[in-house]
C-alpha cells in the first residue's frame, strides 16, 4: 500500500481517536431507565394502505381525498410531538387541495384516464425540508435561514405535484444534510420511532421517522452518503437511492458544488415497496426510459451475490451479528424459494470505501472549481471562526452543531491533491462491480455496521457511512429493504445493488423481500 507519510498519519488519528472519544461516551452515557416510551398503535385502517391503494381508493371514491389527508394529519399530531420529525405543516392548505381533488374526480370521471394523469390524486406526502416547496421553509438546519421561504418548487416536487400528491410537511434533517443524524440548533433532534433514545439517522431522518412511525406512506429524500437507505434502514421503511443522474437534483440546500451533483441521489421513501417503482416513474420523469421500468423482472433468471462485510477496514466497526444472520436468511430465501444459487463475493478495495468517499466528495467539478468549503455553506455569507465556534459550543452557544463543528474542523486537513492510491481502488472497484452486476445481477450489502444507535453516537464513529457512501461514488441503484426486528425491537435491513439503470431489479427484490420477511412493522406493536 503506497501512502506517502503524512497519509498514515492521517489514517492513524481516524482510528484511534473515534475510539477512544467512543469509549468514553459508553462510560459517561446515562443507562436506560425503564421501556422506552413506544408510539401510540395505528387505529384508522386508511393509514396501513400503501399510496397506489390510496389513489385507487380516491379514485373509486370509495373514499375520500380528504379523509385520507385528514386521517394522516390526525396520526402526525398525535405522534410528532414524541418524534420532532414534521418541523412545518401544511394542514389547511392540504385539506383544500384535497377537496380539490375530490372535485376533480367528480368532474373527469374515468378511473383509467384519472390513473394515467394523476396516479397519485388525492395521496398525501411528505417532503425533506432542503427540498424547496412553495410557501414552506428551506433552511436546511441552519438559523441563520430561518426565515427564508421557498418561492417555487423544486422540479422533483412539481412533478410529484402534478400528479396529484399532496403535501402536508416538510421534514427535519440534519444541519445542512451532511450527517448521519437529524439533529440542527433550528428545529431540535429527531427520534427513531422504534426506540426515542434512538436516532432516526440523517440527513432525510425526518421522513425516515414519520413515514415509519405510520404517519405519512410515501417521502422524498435525497442521498450523497446513504441519507435515504440510512434513515429507511433505521426507521424500517424502503428507500431507493436511484442510478446517477436519473433524477433531477435541482432546488436543493445547498447548492451543490465540485463533482456532489454526480453522487446526490434523490429517490423515494416509503412503506410499501409496491409504491417504490410508480414513484420512481413519476419523479424521473422524462428520464424514466432510461430505467425500463414497465419491463417484467423475472426473479429467478437473475444473478445473485452477497458480500458479508467491507472486508476489514480500519475506519468502520464490525458489523452486528444480528445483522449478518438477517442477510444469511435472505441468502437461504434466495435459494429455497427462487432456485438460484447466491454466491458470496468480496471486493479488496472496500477496505478503503470511506477513503474513496471522502475523497471523491472534496474533487473539483469537471471545469476545475473546487468545492465549496463546508464553513461557507455553514456562514451563509457571514463569518464563522471554528476555533470560537467550538468554545462557544462549549458554553451551549453556538449556532452550529457539534457534528457541523466537527465536519468543517476535518475538512480542513484534506490534502489539496487527492491520494492516487485511493483513486486507484475507485477505479478498480467500479470496473469489477460493473462487471459482476452487469444487466441481470443483484448484490446483498450490510446497510451500515449497527443497528439504530443511540443519540449522538455516530459523532465517534463516522466512517461507519462508508457502507452507504461508497454506492453514491459507484453511481448504481440500491434498494433498502427491512427484514424484521432485532430482539431489542429496532428494525434489521439489506442494501440491495444491481448495475447502473437496472432499478428495477431491485425494486422487484423489494417487492419479494416485503412479501417474505413482512416489510414495515407497526412500531406501536411490542413482540414480546
Amino acid at each position: 500500500m503506497s501512502w506517502t507519510f503524512g497519509e498514515r498519519v492521517q489514517h492513524f488519528l481516524q482510528v484511534l481517536v473515534p475510539r477512544l472519544l467512543l469509549a468514553l461516551f459508553r462510560m459517561v452515557s446515562p443507562g436506560r431507565s425503564g421501556r422506552p416510551k413506544r408510539l401510540p398503535l395505528i387505529r384508522n385502517p386508511l393509514l396501513t394502505l400503501s399510496a397506489a391503494q390510496l389513489a385507487q381508493k380516491i379514485r373509486r371514491r370509495e373514499v375520500t381525498s380528504v379523509e385520507v389527508v385528514q386521517a394522516y394529519i390526525d396520526r402526525i399530531q398525535e405522534v410528532n410531538p414524541l418524534l420532532n420529525a414534521i418541523v412545518k405543516d401544511r394542514f389547511s392548505s392540504a385539506l383544500l387541495e384535497a377537496a380539490q381533488a375530490d372535485k376533480k374526480i367528480e368532474e373527469k370521471g374515468g378511473e383509467d384516464v384519472l390513473k394515467h394523469q394523476f396516479p397519485l390524486l388525492g395521496v398525501p406526502i411528505t417532503v425533506k425540508e432542503s427540498f424547496s416547496l412553495q410557501g414552506m421553509p428551506n433552511a436546511a438546519g441552519l438559523i441563520s435561514r430561518a426565515n427564508t421561504i421557498s418561492s417555487v418548487d423544486a422540479p422533483v416536487v412539481g412533478l410529484l405535484k402534478r400528479a396529484g400528491a399532496i403535501p402536508i410537511g416538510v421534514t427535519n434533517t440534519s444541519e445542512l444534510c451532511m450527517w448521519l443524524e437529524s439533529n440542527n440548533h433550528l428545529y431540535g433532534i429527531t427520534n427513531n420511532p422504534y426506540n426515542l433514545e434512538r436516532i432516526a439517522g440523517g440527513s432525510s431522518g425526518g421522513e425516515g421517522s414519520i413515514i415509519g412511525g405510520g404517519a405519512s406512506v410515501i417521502g422524498l429524500g435525497s442521498d450523497i452518503g446513504g441519507s435515504i437507505r440510512l434513515p429507511s434502514f433505521f426507521n424500517g421503511i424502503f428507500g431507493h437511492k436511484g442510478t446517477r443522474g436519473v433524477v433531477s437534483n435541482d432546488g436543493q440546500m445547498p447548492e451543490f458544488s465540485g463533482l456532489h451533483d454526480d453522487f446526490v441521489s434523490t429517490g423515494p421513501m416509503c412503506r410499501y415497496a409496491e409504491d417504490l417503482l410508480p414513484l420512481m416513474k413519476i419523479m424521473a420523469g422524462p428520464n424514466a426510459d432510461k430505467l425500463s421500468l414497465s419491463q417484467k423482472v423475472d426473479l429467478r433468471k437473475l444473478r445473485y451475490f452477497t458480500v458479508v462485510d467491507d472486508g476489514g477496514s480500519h475506519l468502520t466497526t464490525a458489523v452486528d451479528n444480528q445483522l449478518i444472520e438477517a442477510q444469511k436468511r435472505v441468502v437461504a430465501s434466495f435459494e429455497a424459494d427462487l432456485g438460484v444459487t447466491v454466491k458470496q463475493v468480496s471486493f479488496p478495495q472496500l477496505k478503503y470505501a470511506f477513503q474513496i468517499w471522502d475523497t471523491f466528495l472534496a474533487l473539483p467539478d469537471k471545469d476545475g472549481k473546487p468545492c465549496t468549503p463546508f464553513v461557507e455553506l455553514m456562514a451563509e455569507g457571514r463569518s464563522v471562526w471554528l476555533v470560537w465556534e467550538v468554545i462557544k459550543r462549549i458554553f451551549g452557544r453556538s449556532e452550529h452543531t457539534v457534528a457541523a463543528i466537527g465536519l468543517a474542523l476535518y475538512e480542513k486537513t484534506h490534502s489539496k491533491v487527492p491520494s492516487q492510491f485511493i483513486l486507484r481502488q475507485k477505479e478498480e472497484l467500479q470496473r469489477e462491480m460493473d462487471e459482476l452486476l452487469g444487466t441481470d445481477g443483484v448484490l446483498l450489502y450490510p446497510s451500515h455496521p449497527f443497528i439504530a444507535p443511540k443519540h449522538h453516537h455516530p459523532l465517534f464513529i463516522p466512517s461507519n457511512v462508508a457502507y452507504t457512501g461508497i454506492m453514491n461514488i459507484l453511481g448504481l441503484p440500491v434498494t433498502q429493504c427491512p427484514l424484521g426486528l432485532s430482539k431489542e425491537q429496532l428494525p434489521l435491513g439489506v442494501q440491495v445493488v444491481a448495475g447502473k439503470f437496472q432499478d428495477r431489479l431491485t425494486m422487484a427484490v423489494a417487492l419479494y423481500l416485503e412479501k417474505t420477511f413482512g416489510g414495515w412493522r407497526d412500531p406501536g406493536v411490542s413482540d414480546d
